[in-house]
């Protein structure tokens, strides 16, 4: 099989999956395509990052070149750490591919790149997340989370699913250590929820918990023969 790293996924893909999974429970009370103003003639979206706006929203019937919109953020070791935890938390089985396979890494990727002020703070979380979790394997295994075996790599995330929730003065109670394991806690939760809202908004997602959409049914019933004699078609 190919590596999930080893070709991006298309802009126009990525900007209408982005739109799709704004949309589901999984990325909720997040939103892509709010009310923007108008752009300048001549200036893109990448020249409202500084509290200006962020002009129009993309055309998704187009095909954008690399930096026509916003810049992704995601380097090399960043997009290679984010697309094992993404076939982490959806592996493949015999009904679907992995999220990694799915380059699911590349939608969050693009997601936490756009100018819109509902994805911000997603891509504190997820940067700083992705180093915490470096940080964590590295102090607990001596190698960054990509660079371990598959069982350490779960154990890993294993733990961090496992966060209970805290009020206010528990929270205030924990020690700088636990502070720190608590906020990665936090971000693997965000991207879990943004794995799975991007995973099931693919075709192959929804195959997978057996959506089928609007398709035409095989038989048509037949109407009501009283109707049909109401509309005078009897």
């Amino acid at each position: 099989m190919t590596s999930p790293l080893s070709e991006r996924l298309d802009r126009r893909t990525a900007l209408k999956w982005m739109a799709t999974a704004a949309a589901s429970a999984a990325l909720l009370p997040r939103a892509f395509g709010q009310t923007t103003p108008a752009a300048e003639p001549g200036v893109t979206i990448a020249n409202y990052y500084d509290g200006e706006g962020y002009g129009s929203d993309p055309d998704l019937t187009r095909d954008y070149q690399p930096g026509e919109l916003w810049p992704l953020t995601f380097d090399e070791h960043q997009r290679r750490t984010a697309a094992v935890l993404c076939g982490l938390i959806i592996p493949a089985d015999a009904n679907s591919p992995s999220a990694a396979d799915l380059k699911v890494h590349d939608f969050i990727d693009e997601w936490i790149s756009s100018p819109y002020p509902g994805q911000a703070g997603d891509r504190t979380t997820i940067i700083e997340g992705l180093a915490q979790l470096d940080a964590i394997a590295e102090e607990r295994y001596k190698a960054k989370f990509a660079d371990l075996r598959i069982n350490p790599q779960a154990r890993l995330c294993d733990r961090l699913s496992k966060m209970e929730r805290l009020d206010e003065t528990a929270e205030a109670a924990l020690s700088d250590e636990a502070r720190v394991e608590r906020k990665a806690q936090n971000f693997f939760r965000r991207f879990r929820d943004l794995t799975a809202g991007g995973f099931y908004t693919t075709p192959e997602g929804m195959k997978d918990v057996g959506y089928l959409g609007n398709v035409p049914l095989a038989t048509q019933p037949e109407p009501p023969a009283e109707l049909l004699a109401k509309l005078g078609l009897a």
